[in-house]
């Protein structure tokens, strides 16, 4: 039987680690909005430096009043959450590490430490590749008119604009965990390398469903999404593969 103490410990300790992760996502929350428009203008330069040799003015608009200050608390969270979902994890993995074993505690720290990184190269790839594809891709819809039709000019507006970089970083960031997930549904024994093999073509046909939700109704930011995606797919396939080797060699010892 459960001991009904060890539950509400246990049940503190974890509400008191998730406090501790509430408060200082909102501490950075706080720096971030302070410092809203350097992370606005940090966000902004993929945009910049893909119309900087434009002939054609560029500027971002907003048409409400509330518009930007709205957008500078997007920003704020966007920021909060990027940098304090490390400090989640680190208070989520002392909450169960406690449980483990000295084994279990060492496998399950590469997952802590990768998360973040492969969320991180999701966000770069999105930030320095793929950002100023796609501009440059819708860009080129744009005409100059004639005598019998008006021009088509893009006015992007400061709100879509970042929704949609930071709407791509998440969604990189979040598929990318795809090999960390595939290695620890193999460590629980749900999948192997062999059945990853055999389940390729349907994956793949997953993966590019996956990212046209996910993007904008573009081929730049979907190939963009699927490609990588299929590349770490490989390999988790590969890692899934030296993970059972290992384990393998551990119950030969």
């Amino acid at each position: 039987m459960t001991n009904p103490n060890s539950f509400t410990s246990h049940f503190i300790e974890l509400r008191s680690r998730l406090l501790t992760s509430v408060i200082f996502i909102f501490i950075i929350f706080v720096i971030s909005y302070i410092f809203a428009e350097q992370i606005y203008n940090f966000l902004v330069e993929p945009y910049a430096n893909a119309v900087e040799n434009s002939e054609t003015p560029r500027r971002l608009i907003f048409t409400a009043l509330h518009e930007t200050f709205i957008t500078y608390l997007k920003v704020a969270f966007f920021a909060a959450f990027f940098l304090g979902s490390p400090v989640l994890l680190i208070q989520i993995y002392k909450f169960i590490a406690p449980g483990l074993y000295k084994n279990e505690k060492k496998a399950l720290l590469p997952y802590l430490i990768f998360t973040p990184i492969l969320f991180l190269f999701g966000g770069l790839l999105v930030y320095y590749l793929i950002m100023p594809l796609a501009i440059k891709f819708f860009l080129s819809f744009e005409s100059i008119g004639s005598n019998t039709s008006l021009p088509i000019q893009l006015e992007a507006k400061v709100n879509e604009y970042l929704s949609l970089i930071m709407r791509l970083i998440f969604a990189f960031g979040i598929s990318f965990q795809l090999p960390i997930l595939l290695n620890l549904l193999a460590k629980i024994g749900v999948v192997n390398s062999n059945y990853l093999k055999k389940t390729r073509r349907y994956v793949v046909v997953i993966i590019f469903t996956i990212a046209a939700i996910l993007t904008p109704p573009d081929p730049i930011t979907q190939i963009g999404l699927a490609i990588p995606l299929l590349l770490l797919y490989e390999l988790s396939i590969l890692t899934v593969k030296f993970t059972e080797k290992k384990d393998k060699e551990v119950e030969d010892a």
